[in-house]
C-alpha cells in the first residue's frame, strides 16, 4: 500500500469518524455526513496514510459562497450554482502534525479547486485553526454560520 494522500473509500468512513472525534471534539459530525460528502463528491474526499495507517483526511466540495453548510447537516446535493470550492475539513491526528501533511493537503485542495474552475476556496475555521489558515493565504470574512459557534471564523482564499 502506498503512503500519502489517496482517494477515500466507503470502508474508510469509520476511521474518518474516529479521526474527527479525536481532532474536533465538539465540532465532530455524524458518520452519515462524511458518507454523504463521499457519495456526492468523491474527488474531494481523501485520506492520509503512513505505513498503511490512517493519519488524517480531507473533505472539500463545490458550494455557494454566501454561507457555509451548517455543521452536522446533510447537503442533499451539490448545488448547480456553486460558485466557490468549500473546504469542509482537513483533520490530522497529532502524529501527522508538523510533517507538512497540512500543507500538502492544502495543495491538493487548491489543485482540485482550480481544475473545477473556481476562483476561491472558503472554509469555517474552528478550534483556533484560523492562524493556520491565515498562513495558507486565507482571510477573514463576515460571520458565515451561527451553527459553528462564536469562536469560529469564516475565511476565504482567492485563487
Amino acid at each position: 500500500m502506498s503512503d500519502g494522500w489517496m482517494s477515500m473509500r466507503e470502508a474508510d468512513l469509520p476511521t474518518v469518524k474516529v479521526i474527527s472525534d479525536t481532532v474536533h471534539g465538539a465540532y465532530t459530525e455524524d458518520e452519515a455526513i462524511y458518507a454523504e460528502r463521499l457519495a456526492l463528491y468523491p474527488s474531494g474526499c481523501l485520506i492520509l496514510r503512513s505505513e498503511g495507517q490512517p493519519l488524517g483526511y480531507l473533505i472539500a466540495h463545490p458550494w455557494r459562497s454566501e454561507q457555509p453548510p451548517a455543521l452536522n447537516m446533510r447537503l442533499g446535493g451539490i448545488p448547480a450554482d456553486a460558485d466557490v470550492y468549500y473546504l469542509h475539513d482537513i483533520a490530522l491526528l497529532p502524529s501527522a502534525r508538523g510533517t507538512g501533511a497540512g500543507k500538502s493537503a492544502m495543495a491538493k485542495v487548491v489543485e482540485q479547486a482550480r481544475t473545477e474552475g473556481f476562483a476561491a476556496i472558503r472554509l469555517m475555521a474552528v478550534n483556533g485553526a484560523d492562524s493556520f489558515w491565515s498562513s495558507q493565504g486565507f482571510v477573514r470574512l463576515p460571520d458565515g454560520s451561527a451553527s459553528y459557534g462564536d469562536a469560529s471564523v469564516f475565511m476565504e482564499r482567492r485563487l
